[in-house]
């Protein structure tokens, strides 16, 4: 069989400590390495040695008990979340790890439920046995309180390799096969593995096991049990289906596509289903590789000069995964530009975001941004840029994601004939649900503009990142639909319609009733009971919505939502409120009507008509001209009076 493992943590809970010890126990590696030696073998970028963090998601491979194991670390950082959950979509089972002197941290808990959205087997190890204050006890009625009641301790286990009366009960009480068999032939214990199996693939159970990582103290007994309570069912002979998970760049600028075959079998020299022929596959171990001439189900492998193939994107049958985490901030890149000119910065950065695709560089009226979860991520970004293309750059400070909707259905119209080109395009705007980005639907039938056209303008549709007229923030939440259109028999071009259709997109916003939105943020926290007073007036203040407290010991739980543009400088201030004694998990909730939203545009200053232009262009004798967007319907060529 082969296996995907994910290994996952808070910062500094021992996460790249346990990894070297795994490797080196599996025969993986030749010596163990540590942070704080810079010598760990999954963090070998410099800026992971430096930091003692690790940043980007690391590959190992081993052989375990006749299975083949792929071991995936991933970032313990809130700024690099967005890494973790790239990695989550491919992982078979994860491994949490706990530190037993801090327990369960803010982090800890996005993480666990990051895994339940995406459904992944949980094993949990409470590392720091031999740390001060450590208290595996507490740690486990903590985790039982704040992640789930189906942890099962499986400490005995792990140390005498059978099962205790406590965990053969627990085990049974979601079997009611076992129940019956443990009160009249007793424990089976071959049955009881089985079925615990069964549970763990379910998420009906989360077996906690413990050690001290650094000591190497619990991690064969982990082992064991990690192999013995996992298995994988892909199929090797069925219809091929990969995902990507990463895109990387090797030293030599080669673009990498890592892939996860979900099914089938991928040789050197097959095609792939969008036409793309595999030159090589490779079998990653850290920075190293080895080529492989074929892949079967459950390998993951490195492809390079794969293009267009990006993380989250199914290669093959299959949905394309939407990851969840998203920044809710961004920052102006700010540098030289007399050394180094603008188009040379937007290609490094765009290399940079193909690998980290929620950089969403933008560039408008010759600033460039890009979107970051947090200041850490802006230090990352500023020394690949100078270490990888020679650029030294620093940043403005971040300000807030905004996006653009509307508030009722809006028609517009787009024309594009310069000479011997033509298209017309007559689309209406429709408000849609919160979350459902840019749609599109056809209202227009084939004998009026050919089926051919009408697909070439949905895929402009869904080509590009639409502007709103009030700061040029994303629109979303808004339906295109195709009134009508028209194109000539000799001088129609494919990019012509592309022209039109964005004119007419941005005609239709410009006599919209355009609403700005704003991020909300989700948080929960957690203090001394006895601060309750402080923290709700704090709230009340940031304007929040906290629902009813909950009460845990002598803790105080608080849960709502609050615009972040508040919120985000807040956070800070909690961790001064509460003396360090609280913890706080914030995350992106949902977009909402911003509550200052005529401040915002005028502070913003965007000119709409200076960006995507909402104006159409005509022919008259022989040369194109311009027309302004609010002069434009009286030139159309065809009529849209039956929408009104």
């Amino acid at each position: 069989m082969r296996k995907t493992i994910g290994i996952l943590a808070h910062v500094d809970a021992g996460k790249t400590t346990f990894s070297e010890r795994v490797l080196y126990h599996t025969q993986a590696i030749r010596k163990i390495g540590r942070v704080d030696h810079q010598d760990a073998f999954l963090d070998s970028h410099s800026l992971e040695k430096q930091r003692g963090i690790t940043i980007f998601s690391g590959l190992a491979s081993f052989l375990m008990d006749g299975d083949t194991y792929y071991w995936l670390d991933t970032p313990g950082h809130v700024d690099f979340s967005t890494e973790m959950e790239r990695a989550l979509s491919v992982m078979d089972y994860a491994v949490l790890i706990i530190s037993c002197a801090e327990g369960v941290q803010s982090h800890t808990e996005t993480v666990w439920q990051l895994l339940k959205q995406y459904g992944v087997p949980v094993f949990v190890f409470l590392n720091k046995l031999d740390r001060a204050g450590a208290d595996p006890e507490r740690v486990i009625r903590e985790m039982k309180n704040r992640l789930s009641h189906d942890l099962l301790d499986l400490r005995y286990f792990q140390t005498n390799s059978r099962f205790s009366d406590e965990e053969a009960e627990a085990i049974a009480e979601r079997d009611e096969k076992l129940l019956e068999r443990l009160f009249s032939d007793g424990l089976d214990e071959n049955m009881w593995l089985s079925s615990l199996s069964e549970q763990v693939a379910a998420r009906q159970a989360f077996p906690v096991m413990a050690g001290v990582a650094l000591e190497g103290q619990g991690i064969p007994e982990f082992l064991s049990v990690l192999s013995r309570l996992t298995y994988t069912d892909r199929k090797s002979d069925d219809v091929f289906s990969a995902r990507c998970y990463q895109v990387r760049h090797d030293p030599a600028g080669q673009r990498i596509a890592f892939l996860k075959l979900l099914s089938g079998t991928l040789h050197v020299k097959d095609m792939l289903p969008d036409g793309q022929k595999v030159n090589e596959l490779r079998i990653y171990h850290g920075d190293k590789y080895r080529p492989a001439d074929v892949a079967f189900a459950g390998d993951i492998v490195g492809i390079p000069g794969l293009e267009g193939v990006r993380p989250g994107d199914m290669v093959g049958a299959g949905e394309p995964v939407r990851f969840r985490t998203e920044p809710m901030m961004a920052a102006d890149v700010l540098w030289d530009e007399k050394s180094v000119p603008a188009f040379r910065m937007m290609q490094a950065l765009r290399i940079l975001e193909d690998e980290e695709p929620t950089l969403t560089v933008t560039e408008t009226a010759g600033h460039i941004a890009v979107r970051v979860m947090g200041r850490i991520q802006l230090e990352v970004l500023k020394t690949l840029l100078q270490e990888r293309f020679g650029f030294a750059v620093t940043f403005g400070p971040t300000h807030v994601l905004y996006r653009e909707t509307i508030a009722a259905p809006s028609i517009g119209v787009g024309h594009y004939e310069p000479l011997r080109h033509y298209a017309e395009c007559h689309v209406r705007l429709v408000p849609t649900a919160p979350g459902s980005g840019v749609t599109f639907r056809s209202l227009c039938h084939v004998d009026v503009l050919n089926l051919n056209w009408q697909r070439l303008i949905a895929g402009h549709v869904s080509e590009k990142r639409h502007k709103g007229v009030l700061t040029g923030a994303p629109l979303t939440d808004v339906e295109v639909q195709l009134l009508t259109g028209r194109a000539h028999l000799k001088h129609t071009e494919g990019g012509d319609f592309r022209q039109a259709t964005y004119r007419a997109i941005r005609n239709a916003l410009m006599y919209a009733e355009s609403v700005l939105l704003e991020p909300v943020a989700g948080f929960a926290l957690r203090a001394p009971a006895d601060m309750y007073g402080s923290l709700t007036g704090a709230l009340s203040r940031l304007q929040a919505d906290v629902d009813v407290p909950e009460y845990e010991d002598d803790s105080v739980i608080l849960r709502g939502e609050c615009p972040y543009a508040v919120f985000a400088p807040w956070q800070e201030d909690f961790l001064s409120l509460t003396h360090g004694r609280g913890a706080l998990r914030v995350w992106m909730s949902r977009y909402a009507p911003c509550h200052d939203q005529s401040a915002i545009v005028e502070a913003s200053g965007y000119n709409p008509c200076a960006d995507d232009t909402p104006d159409s262009v005509f022919c008259s004798h022989g040369a194109g001209f311009n027309v302004p967007w609010n002069e434009v319907r009286a030139y159309m060529h065809m009529s849209h009076e039956e929408f009104l």
